[in-house]
């Protein structure tokens, strides 16, 4: 038997014994070492998503481990490995996948929210969904390589190089990930916050950050780049300001990269990307290459995890993990089963 923390609805979790299936034949079966609290697990546990997830389901996806099994099929996994997963099943049928498009898949599946999770002591996914982890790497860091990955795929959608302005609108967790790795590109980065604790702790790392009810804040920003505007603007907010702020402070032919989920439409003012040829572009996910990227990063020491891992709670104490802490909220890692390493 093996422990399994199950989404119940109503912002409840439990924690349940579960006898462990062995994987399928093109399956692996991972011990989860540690699996991250992700925004889309929080939107989950406040009921947003009960329609897709339903109830007495296994959520979590950002997630580090040790492949305990193999199904008959799989080639090149060993017993013991040290893995990470990239939560997306596609079907490879449809348009968008014979595209090469497969993250963005029509019939996309995501491993954690429809499907069950790594909120549990045993997982077990597509062979195909695993990354392994160089030594360098301990598997309570390699918890933040998918979310480093969803950063690593809004910079590359964005083109940012070297020398370049960039805006971050929202230093949460991604956002603060989208700026880290534009910093290590070798851009020059502002990040725009509501929160003063955020503020102070991107202040804390380096950043340029300013206040985003500051009444003077367009012009703030505008000093920032000397008049030019951002060439690379991320909105990760998901609120109208944030889509108001980045036609005000863009640079003629800027590229403005929507990470954030908005609930409702925004209303964008069209006319500023005529009149500035600016770009308006979507980003969702990941694809395989991102969370190579994401790898090489904690590797070779670019990105800290330990800049945005800021909590820890064992999976028998997961409901209280995702009461926000009263002083910064960032990244909350479960221990599933902290004794891997």
């Amino acid at each position: 038997m093996t422990k399994a923390a199950f989404y119940e609805g109503n912002k409840t979790f439990t924690v349940e014994s579960v006898s462990i299936s062995p994987p399928k034949e093109d399956e692996v079966q991972i011990r989860v070492a540690y699996c991250g609290i992700c925004g889309t697990d929080v939107h989950v546990y406040h009921g947003h998503m009960d329609a897709r997830v339903g109830t007495h389901r296994v959520i979590g996806h950002e997630m580090s481990g040790v492949i305990h099994a193999v199904g008959d099929d799989v080639k090149g996994v060993t017993l013991g490995d040290r893995v990470v997963v990239r939560p997306l099943n596609h079907c490879c049928d449809c348009s968008t996948c014979q595209r090469g498009l497969k993250h963005i898949c029509e019939n996309l599946k995501f491993l954690g929210l429809d499907t069950d999770g790594a909120f549990q002591e045993y997982w077990s996914v597509p062979a195909h969904t695993i990354h392994h982890l160089p030594d360098e790497v301990s598997l309570a860091h390699a918890a933040i390589v998918e979310p480093l990955a969803v950063a690593c795929h809004d910079i590359n959608r964005a083109r940012v190089v070297t020398g370049e302005d960039v805006l971050v609108i929202g230093g949460g967790p991604i956002g603060m990930l989208i700026a880290m790795v534009a910093r290590e590109i070798g851009a020059k980065v502002t990040i725009c916050e509501i929160d003063e604790k955020r503020i102070a702790y991107a202040q804390g790392l380096g950043f340029n950050a300013r206040h985003a009810k500051d009444g003077d804040l367009v012009e703030q920003l505008h000093s920032d780049t000397d008049g030019r505007g951002f060439n690379a603007i991320f909105d990760t907010s998901g609120v109208q300001a944030g889509v108001d702020l980045f036609t005000q402070v863009s640079a003629s032919q800027a590229r403005i990269c929507m990470v954030a989920i908005h609930t409702s439409k925004p209303t964008i003012d069209l006319f500023k990307f005529f009149w500035q040829e600016l770009e308006l572009l979507g980003a969702r996910v990941y694809e395989d290459t991102d969370f190579e990227y994401a790898i090489r990063l904690l590797r070779e020491g670019k990105v800290n995890p330990d800049d945005v891992i800021i909590d820890k709670h064992s999976l028998d104490d997961i409901q209280s993990a995702f009461i926000p802490p009263k002083d910064l909220s960032m990244k909350t890692l479960i221990a599933v089963n902290s004794e891997l390493n």
